[in-house]
């Protein structure tokens, strides 16, 4: 028996294969131009505003230039400078210093409030809102009132250490507790978010786990190490994450609390950037120094995302 085939039959089915993929290659572009499309009043901004900036800060970070006179090329001189800067280095070790004490007391405060608030209990609604309010309150007057409840005179701390008969210490003015002052203060503003976000998770959590684990004989401790911490840990991913990132940048509260002051007690990073750019004129050991700092978050993101899954658990 001869099979016999159609040549026109062929080359039809011959040019519908072909046309397949020019379809699906027709299809895609027209749904990422659609997707353009959508993120464009979002893209533009960023691109203008953000790409855009950091690479001219990349590009500037290779010149001398004092923001007036023309730039000068110097390559990894203002990078090598830097490292090599007792003044950058201490800025550095403010900043370590700062996360050290600031990331354990704002999740520690935040866990603790998060689980208080967990509860039924009348006014818990209010408490919420109280608690978050700090959140949504400008850095500027977070800051002026902590640095007067802080005030080694007149301040409402050391009155109250007072009535213990507690000599309290010289706070923002003092340069070994001028860092603590500004960790304090961070902390107290943030705990409104971190607490949010663990209150979220722990609402998450199944409560047929706490009654298992009650039926067990666990007690409200181990049920808390063996339930609430393991089963909120994409939570705590999420507030340390967060938290770490904008403690490397922390300056705001730095510049209104102390001015990087006492005698450099106090100077973070950003604060470091800031005076190198207006005033001493060093914008590109400014816009080195950046880039230092952006290559340090990225890299201890990365470390991050790639050891949660050692310790992140995904109900």
């Amino acid at each position: 028996m001869t099979l016999t085939v159609d040549p026109a039959s062929a080359t039809e089915q011959k040019a519908t294969v072909q046309a397949r993929p020019r379809h699906r290659r027709r299809g895609r572009a027209r749904y990422a131009l659609l997707v353009l499309a959508f993120l464009l009043p979002s893209a533009v901004p960023l691109a203008l505003f953000t790409i855009y900036p950091m690479f001219g800060a990349l590009w500037t970070s290779f010149h001398e230039w004092n923001l007036l006179a023309p730039m000068k090329w110097v390559g990894f001189e203002n990078y090598v400078k830097l490292a090599q800067d007792p003044q950058t280095q201490r800025a550095f070790f403010n900043t370590f210093y700062y996360l050290a004490g600031y990331l354990p007391l704002v999740y520690i405060g935040g866990l603790a409030l998060a689980l208080g608030l967990n509860t039924r209990f009348r006014g818990r609604n209010l408490l919420r809102g109280v608690y978050f309010l700090p959140v949504v309150t400008s850095w500027i007057v977070v800051a002026l009132v902590w640095r007067w409840l802080l005030n080694p005179s007149v301040g409402v701390v050391n009155a109250g250490l007072a009535l213990f008969g507690i000599d309290g210490p010289g706070w923002w003015t003092d340069p070994l507790w001028s860092m603590p002052s500004i960790i304090l203060a961070s902390a107290w503003k943030d705990l409104g978010f971190v607490m949010i976000i663990l209150l979220a998770g722990l609402q998450a959590i199944p409560q047929d786990l706490y009654e298992a684990a009650k039926v067990d004989g666990a007690g409200p401790w181990r049920r808390l190490f063996g339930v609430t911490l393991p089963l909120l840990s994409p939570s705590t991913f999420f507030v340390v994450v967060i938290s770490l990132i904008n403690g490397f940048q922390v300056f705001d509260q730095v510049y209104a609390m102390t001015g990087g002051g006492p005698a450099g007690s106090s100077t973070v990073v950003v604060q470091r950037i800031y005076d190198l750019t207006f005033r001493y004129g060093a914008a590109g050991e400014a816009s080195a120094l950046s880039w230092m700092l952006f290559v340090l978050v990225l890299g201890v993101t990365v470390v991050q995302v790639a050891g949660q899954k050692k310790w992140v658990t995904y109900a």
